[in-house]
């Protein structure tokens, strides 16, 4: 069964437009900056393993909200990590 396309009065096709279902975005805020006495380290795996999904990549700096210079140390502790096998390259 094939669907027909509407008409307005004026004879022309009418278009939905689709709702923007995402709302209102929030800001997101880098964890170390907010929390001055946050230091990072590379044997800290619990804290490390926020920042990673769960196949092992690292998370973008979009998805955890951490400003560029706080995302570059997390890509170098991880690093560390890995090399040390405390953390999985991949799972």
């Amino acid at each position: 069964m094939k669907i027909k396309p509407k008409f307005g009065k004026d004879g022309k096709k009418i278009i939905k437009k689709k709702k923007d279902s995402l709302g209102p975005v929030r800001k997101r805020f880098c964890r170390f900056c907010a929390d001055k006495a946050g230091s990072i380290d590379y044997k800290d795996i619990k804290r490390l393993e926020v920042f990673m999904t769960e196949k092992g990549k690292i998370n973008a700096s979009r998805f955890s909200g951490n400003c560029a210079k706080h995302q570059r140390r997390i890509k170098e502790l991880i690093n560390k990590a890995r090399f040390l096998s405390l953390l999985p390259y991949t799972r």
